[in-house]
């Protein structure tokens, strides 16, 4: 068997292109698709568990809102370090550290004794998935040929609303079984025997790759981008509680400044040393700017969305984990449902007009949600929500998997690690977003000091006032998603003609400097023609 290192450091020259009988490669995705979704259950499962979390520790509600929105702040804050430390030193490597990091993290987290620990050691594992996850997307550009990404992005995109929207019945069913007494506990436990096991295979299946390019490490970029999320964020979610105070405001005010002074550093590190931690130029290429745009709002609905949807049902309901769970059922069906049709069978037909649709399939789901929950009150039934729950979810699984594909249709393999890390960022970014705005539209629609008898109708009314901030989130989607290309282009780096595909994209990226990225473009493909995993 040929080692990883010897591939990667062979002499460039004419390489064959993937075998497409060799099924290593299927085995490597199962591994990263795994870990993706290892993360992506992690994210909700917390979710569910929230309540069980408040009385077994005593956590307020602003511990509450770091234990969600620190995990992903950190993640927002360090994916984009993260893919471009895979491009530099291996995606292979950083993939493998990462879940390593991320499945010690779980066990802290598992084993927490107050709200402090728990909300660091998910700061901790927010921290690690960020070395992880860009590797997800940035391996699966690198081993597969254009003509198999409409498939695997399908897959993910099934994945990904799979992992999003069952978590909260796997964590709901370890919380109702109580496994040793542990209460909450197991939701982070379970990842240990997962994570060990990725981590093992993952050295055996994984085959390493690099960008074709020597980059280096952009540290300032690093502390601006953390600098600026955290004065965005923190305010945010410690607002409400502390009465909005003044320097609150100014902190966030100032984040804007910080962001701008970001771009106009990262714009003078292009010009000096070619190696910044945003690749500014990746914006010049339309479908990636819009796409990126989508993936910060459709974030911040979602932050909202999934923890005022289970403070609803367990706290102002008072539905059971259990209950509340499997209420999430119909949800999880539609989305991986739509998911895996959209790419393979919808979008190649009918272009944008299939996301479009998806966002107002979920605006229509939330309005229904919002009559029902007035109409029926507090005696609302599991039942009478599967309807906007089949058709939210409906339109999400027509969202999340063609989105990633057309964000990525046009960029380039040196600058693979970047974007997926800026897709993953943003969005990530964005649902941090929307967990700290839960403090303004949740928990700002509720009195203080209410009677017990007032806790429900109050939960119950925050709730419907902050879905109707989520609808008017997903119609700025709406619009935005008239900046896609009402068509995608496909197979731009695969196919028969890699050499012109790289050309066509090498110019749109950096004109500035058109002939050396072209001439990197084209060593991308020549990477990308090497045997993904040899036999």
């Amino acid at each position: 068997m040929t080692s990883s290192s010897s591939l990667s450091s062979a002499p460039s020259g004419p390489a064959a292109s993937p075998d497409p009988s060799d099924r290593r490669r299927w085995f490597a995705l199962a591994i990263v698709m795994t870990a993706a979704f290892m993360d992506l259950v992690d994210v909700t499962i917390v979710n569910i568990a929230i309540p069980s979390i408040r009385e077994d520790t005593g956590a307020s509600f602003t511990s509450i809102q770091w234990i969600t929105a620190g995990y992903a702040l950190a993640f927002a804050a360090g994916l984009i370090t993260g893919g471009r430390l895979g491009d530099i030193y291996g995606r292979k490597r950083l993939f493998l550290i990462g879940i390593g990091g991320f499945t010690l993290a779980s066990a802290l987290c598992g084993f927490a004794v107050n709200p402090e620990m728990l909300v660091a050691s998910r700061i901790l594992q927010g921290g690690t998935a960020a070395l992880m996850v860009p590797q997800v997307l940035s391996i699966v550009h690198a081993t597969f040929p254009a003509h198999e990404r409409g498939k695997v992005f399908g897959l993910f995109g099934a994945i990904v609303g799979l992992g999003a929207v069952s978590g909260p019945l796997l964590g709901a069913l370890l919380t109702e079984w109580n496994i040793a007494g542990l209460e909450w506990r197991p939701i982070f436990l379970i990842n240990l025997p997962v994570g060990i096991a990725g981590l093992l295979l993952g050295r055996k299946f994984i085959t390493e790759s690099k960008a074709p390019k020597a980059l280096r490490l952009d540290l300032v970029g690093v502390f601006l981008v953390t600098l600026g999320m955290l004065m965005l964020i923190y305010p945010l979610t410690r607002g409400h509680e502390l009465g909005w105070p003044l320097w609150g405001h100014l902190s966030m005010a100032g984040s804007l400044l910080v962001f701008l002074a970001l771009v106009l550093f990262e714009r003078a590190k292009k010009r000096r040393s070619g190696s910044p931690l945003i690749e500014l130029d990746l914006f010049r290429v339309k479908s990636f700017a819009a796409g990126i745009a989508v993936q910060l709002t459709f974030g911040v609905g979602l932050g909202i969305f999934f923890l005022v949807w289970t403070l609803y049902m367990q706290m102002g309901l008072g539905w059971s984990a259990l209950r509340a769970g499997l209420t999430g059922v119909p949800f999880s069906v539609a989305v991986s449902v739509a998911a895996g049709i959209s790419v393979q069978k919808l979008v190649p037909r009918f272009g944008r007009k299939v996301l479009q649709a998806g966002a107002l399939l979920m605006v229509t789901g939330l309005l229904i949600y919002i009559w029902e929950s007035d109409h029926y009150g507090m005696a609302i039934t599991s039942w009478q929500m599967i309807l906007p729950l089949t058709v939210m979810g409906l339109g999400m699984g027509l969202i999340v998997a063609p989105l990633t594909d057309a964000v990525l249709s046009e960029v380039p393999k040196e600058h693979a690690g970047s974007a997926s890390g800026l897709i993953n960022t943003v969005q990530q970014m964005g649902n941090a977003l929307g967990l700290g705005l839960v403090s303004v539209v949740f928990l700002g629609a509720i009195g203080d000091r209410l009677m017990p008898q007032e806790v429900g109708p109050a939960f119950a009314e925050a709730f419907r006032h902050s879905l109707w901030w989520v609808a008017g989130v997903l119609a700025v989607i709406f619009l935005v998603m008239f900046a896609l290309p009402a068509r995608p282009r496909q197979h731009l780096e695969g196919g028969d003609e890699p050499d012109a595909g790289a050309a066509d994209i090498a110019p749109d990226i950096a004109p500035g400097n058109a002939s050396e990225d072209a001439g990197a473009a084209t060593d991308g493909v020549e990477d990308a023609r090497k045997p993904a995993l040899t036999p």
